[in-house]
């Protein structure tokens, strides 16, 4: 039950010129007198000045474009953009959906094995969390797009980086759906292509709008509570992570209409006890857990979990770990899979016709 909000853009629009000779009619020359010796006369005007040789003007260069990145640092844009390092797997996502896939000469090792981020096979790929800097400089990108993830500990990781003069541009993990749209208008004006920036932020906001408008119809009595979990408990690791208030994916589950039990939490994103999950009885569990074989059915058979609804009902879901996880365009999709998962008398998607609509 996807929604294919997101459309391949290739990186500009491709212009097709229609070449046409111009031949411009020449007015009609009278034949030439006949010429004899006798007949030359010596000119009476005074010749003129042979023109001037005209010089081509050299091309201007475009002025560097300095800006704040999304960390507030003071960066200086490429004028031309041949060669891109991105750093985050969500980065990676909106440049491929922006057509610039061919672009990327480096990029980071969960790019690398997040499944749909197909790149060239020479792309080199390096840890996030402490990159080749060395070799980031050799590589001489236009820009490096960076995650604020790289840095801890106030460490900048990208420091030699920058002190080589190449261009760094950070974009902190966002916490809003706003903040994934300013991310995303953010490197298509790095990139000098706003446009089909705008383009993916255009499908996010359309879907957003059709899920409100359906979410509207749920009546208040029938709002289902939720626990998503990041991780599922087991005995050695009994704790759940999960996604609390001031996050994107809060946001999410009220866009759809539900009550996220963690909405009341403490932390962004808090570890639960079984007991706190299991007491909060939630009607639906949604997993993206990336690390527990068969997830579902392992919740399914969690003991002690018997008499929560959503288990006794069978209402426990898995959603794409790398939509729902990285903060980028893609959220969307599973966005529509919160909704039709939760609400399945509300929410229906058309796969044929990709098309989200109220359930008949």
């Amino acid at each position: 039950m996807k929604k294919s909000v997101l459309k391949l853009l290739t990186g500009g629009m491709v212009v097709f010129t229609l070449l046409t000779g111009c031949t411009q009619e020449q007015p009609p020359m009278d034949p030439p007198a006949e010429v004899t010796e006798e007949t030359v006369e010596e000119p009476t005007a005074e010749p003129t000045e042979a023109p001037a040789e005209e010089t081509e003007e050299p091309a201007e260069e475009a002025a560097p474009k300095t800006t704040k990145d999304r960390s507030g640092n003071d960066i200086v844009l490429p004028t031309e953009i041949n060669t891109i390092i991105s750093m985050s797997p969500s980065t990676t996502r909106a440049l491929i959906d922006m057509g610039y896939a061919d672009k990327i000469v480096a990029s980071d090792t969960n790019s690398q094995y997040s499944y749909g981020l197909e790149l060239a096979d020479e792309v080199l790929y390096m840890d996030m969390m402490s990159p080749d800097q060395e070799k980031i400089v050799e590589l001489n990108p236009d820009i490096v797009f960076t995650s604020g993830m790289s840095s801890k500990d106030g460490e900048d990781a990208y420091s030699n980086v920058r002190a080589a003069g190449l261009c760094v541009a950070d974009i902190p993990s966002s916490a809003s759906i706003k903040d994934v749209e300013e991310d995303l208008l953010f490197i298509g004006k790095c990139i000098g292509d706003e446009a089909a920036a705008q383009a993916l932020v255009d499908e996010m906001e359309e879907t957003i709008a059709e899920i409100k408008e359906i979410a509207a119809t749920i009546p208040e009595e029938e709002k289902k509570t939720v626990l998503f979990e990041l991780f599922t408990p087991s005995a050695d690791y009994p704790t759940i992570y999960t996604a609390g208030p001031g996050t994107y994916i809060n946001e999410m589950l009220e866009l759809v209409g539900a009550v996220n039990i963690a909405a009341n939490e403490d932390a962004q994103w808090p570890a639960l006890t079984e007991e706190a999950a299991v007491g909060a009885d939630p009607q639906v569990i949604l997993s993206a857990d990336m690390y527990t074989p068969d997830a579902i059915n392992a919740i399914l058979s969690m003991k002690g979990w018997e008499n929560v609804t959503a288990i006794k009902n069978g209402d426990v879901y898995m959603l794409d770990a790398d939509e729902v996880n990285q903060p980028c365009h893609r959220i969307i999709n599973a966005l529509v899979d919160m909704a039709v998962f939760i609400y399945p008398e509300y929410f229906e998607y058309d796969e044929g016709a990709e098309e989200l609509k109220p359930a008949a």
